[in-house]
């Protein structure tokens, strides 16, 4: 169980916020500057160095999303070229991919961000590279949306690569590209001259994985632990309904991969916060603000609390809560993670993740008077002492990592394990080094009394 430290404040962080920046600047250069033409997306690190390996390029956003969160940071005007340039040279294609579940990863992390500091006057207005920018986030949630399939008794779901009898827990955190789109005013046009509400399939996708992918201690079935997530939800095509849990990057359908999980402790409370800014009258439709909001906090609040409980002290967990060989670890969950033993990895990804999903939990519950906010701000403040900083922080230079032993596919033994070692460690994943620098931003405006850092920017509903 997290051991959580209640004296932590933002403020408190700055030192290692600011040694984040000072070791992230070199690597993003670094990886720009081998960047070819043609050349796949970096994906994780082998032996210090960027490589490509996966099922689609879902990490693209993320390198030039790094950019533009360094210069968010720091006001490295280098930094902004390098992430405007590239998103406006090789980020179209991901638009109007619709191969794929991971729009908000790829097109929210960079025409969303620009749009979120223009918003904000953190660079210079201009009309046309606005529209540009709008346009680009219109299209993005509306193609994701399309992907939908529907289930028996009525909503439906957004489904994953692997095709419409699927739904990814990941794609929680992917519905920032239709909240923003909606926030754009903007719809999914159908057959007819059908106008499918962007809101309606944010809510039912959230429903949909609420009902299938978190566990409740409900008795569903004979592992029903509260807070357990399930990678991937399987559904019969043909009537509609719901045939299994699956999983697959985790150890089993039955046990908590914790990368999918954070993903979900990320995803519902940056939703609540943009429900937050909704019209009453929008939410009317699905039952008005209290049940939409009682929608997306009960999944929040199993998913965090099981983090808690089934993280070790230090904040960091292993792959998979129920990876085959952590009992070999003595004691695992009360001490700090083991980065060196010879059985399971830990996922420093995964912590860089739900560290943001505790403290915007926490604080969503503080503005609403409960108490209860203090316990997950205080945590996500404890993850992030810990991700945020060496062992977990890279400053080697010749490392272009920036956040070590994260995990990309343990079943598929695509991680590199070092000379010496049984289990992978010491490497770093795109989607890692890119949630520590919004978790980094996220805290650092905190801790300067800056402006409040959502995914929306300070866009209200059209």
């Amino acid at each position: 169980m997290i051991k959580i430290d209640n004296t932590l404040t933002p403020a408190a962080l700055l030192p290692k916020i600011d040694a984040l920046w000072r070791a992230s600047a070199p690597k993003i250069l670094s990886l720009d500057a081998e960047e070819k033409p043609g050349t796949a997306t970096p994906v994780f690190t082998v032996q210090g160095k960027y490589t490509a390996r996966g099922w689609t390029e879902w990490t693209q956003g993320f390198v030039y999303g790094s950019a533009i969160l360094q210069y968010d940071a720091t006001g490295d005007e280098q930094f902004l070229e390098i992430g405007r340039n590239r998103t406006r040279d090789k980020m179209a294609h991901h638009i109007t991919h619709i191969g794929v579940h991971d729009h908000g990863f790829n097109n929210v992390s960079t025409y969303g961000n620009l749009l979120r500091l223009m918003v904000e006057g953190k660079i210079p207005y201009n009309q046309t590279e606005r529209d540009f920018y709008e346009l680009a986030l219109k299209c993005t949630g509306a193609v994701q949306a399309a992907r939908w399939t529907q289930i028996a008794g009525g909503g439906g779901y957004i489904y994953s690569f692997n095709g419409p009898h699927s739904l990814f827990a990941d794609t929680i955190r992917s519905l920032r590209a239709l909240s923003v789109s909606h926030s754009l005013g903007h719809v999914l046009m159908g057959e007819r001259d059908a106008r499918i509400s962007l809101l309606e399939r944010l809510i039912q996708h959230a429903k949909t994985t609420a009902d299938f992918a978190v566990f409740y201690g409900e008795g569903r079935d004979f592992y029903d632990l509260r807070g357990r997530t399930a990678h991937e939800s399987i559904f019969n095509l043909n009537d509609g309904n719901f045939r299994c849990p699956n999983s697959q990057q985790g150890f089993s359908p039955f046990t908590t991969w914790t990368r999918g999980q954070a993903w979900i402790i990320a995803g519902y409370p940056e939703q609540l916060e943009w429900i937050a800014t909704l019209d009453d009258s929008e939410l009317a439709p699905y039952g008005g603000r209290e049940a939409v909001e009682e929608l997306l906090l009960k999944p929040a609040l199993a998913t965090c609390d099981f983090y808690i409980e089934q993280t070790p002290v230090d904040g960091i967990p292993y792959w998979d809560t129920g990876a085959p060989e952590l009992h070999r670890i003595s004691d695992y969950l009360n001490r700090p993670a083991q980065i060196e033993n010879d059985f399971e990895p830990v996922d420093s990804s995964a912590a860089a993740i739900a560290a943001q999903g505790l403290l915007r939990l926490g604080r969503y519950l503080e503005k609403k008077g409960d108490p209860a906010g203090a316990k997950y701000w205080q945590a996500g403040l404890t993850v992030a002492s810990t991700v945020l900083a060496e062992p977990y922080l890279s400053t080697d230079a010749n490392h272009q990592g920036l956040i070590l032993h994260s995990i990309y596919h343990r079943p598929n033994g695509w991680d590199y394990i070092p000379e010496g070692s049984l289990i992978p460690r010491g490497e770093s994943s795109m989607w890692g080094d890119y949630h520590a620098r919004e978790l980094a931003l996220y805290l650092q405006r905190l801790a300067k009394d800056e402006t409040y850092y959502t995914f929306f920017g300070g866009l209200s509903a059209k």
